[in-house]
């Protein structure tokens, strides 16, 4: 009776162990749903500082993981900022002072007008599995929804972080929590995405919330309004030229 139970017991856990997909599978199916050819997006950023909270509205584009174009539209002290980002290299046009600076370096991880995004996280949109290797370390609930826990360990040199634990709704496949982590274990920056939407084929977060662990502040939401994916971009977007249309 003994080795029937035991048999039974191996058999179960067999069976859960093959119904387990691999990491890698699951952040290839995470890349489908976040990543696209071209995107372009319409949102808010809400900056909830220390004295209080202040919302600055922009629209971007994004081709791939190597170009990006963001123009700031509110409030009026922001609007007319332009992002620009080629490749590794990253501008900013300012209008009040009327010139063009690289931004570069350690500069890159600094804060973006105050915000607990740094100016990698504004621009940057990698497919996860060129970057990071993924294991299946668990399971978890998030807002009630079956997650698998991944722990992502950076294959490639410069990215933002080194590691990074994130929980997938497993019908979903979508990250519903992430923590973001440096080369030394640091914990730097929590998020949690929110109002999970069907948009073109593909779910996608409407309300994302970022936390700088290392600045105080309430965190920054960003709010999507509008969002495209797979639309074709003027090429003169991407140029240094279009940061003083």
């Amino acid at each position: 009776m003994k080795r029937i139970i035991l048999s039974m017991i191996l058999i179960s856990a067999t069976s859960l162990v093959a119904q387990i997909p691999s990491g890698e599978a699951i952040l290839e199916k995470v890349d489908q749903n976040m990543t696209a050819r071209t995107r372009v997006v319409t949102s808010k950023m809400i900056i909830h500082g220390r004295r209080g909270s202040r919302t600055i509205k922009s629209k971007s584009w994004t081709e791939g993981e190597e170009n990006a174009f963001t123009e700031y539209l509110a409030p009026p002290r922001e609007k007319g900022t332009k992002m620009l980002k080629l490749g590794k290299k990253l501008w900013i046009y300012s209008p009040s002072a009327d010139r063009t600076i690289q931004i570069a370096g350690h500069m890159l991880h600094q804060s973006l007008m105050g915000s607990d995004l740094s100016y990698e996280d504004m621009t940057e949109d990698p497919k996860l599995t060129h970057h990071y290797n993924a294991t299946v370390i668990g399971t978890d609930t998030v807002d009630e929804r079956p997650c698998w826990v991944l722990q992502l360990v950076a294959k490639t040199e410069g990215v933002a972080y080194h590691s990074r634990k994130m929980w997938i709704d497993q019908k979903r496949l979508i990250p519903l929590k992430e923590e973001l982590f440096a080369k030394s274990g640091k914990l730097l920056k929590k998020m949690e995405l929110k109002n999970i939407a069907k948009i073109q084929g593909r779910w996608y977060a409407k309300r994302i919330f970022f936390k700088d662990m290392l600045k105080k502040g309430g965190g920054t939401e960003f709010l999507i309004e509008n969002i495209q994916f797979n639309i074709d971009i003027p090429k003169y977007i991407f140029s240094k030229a279009a940061l003083r249309r």
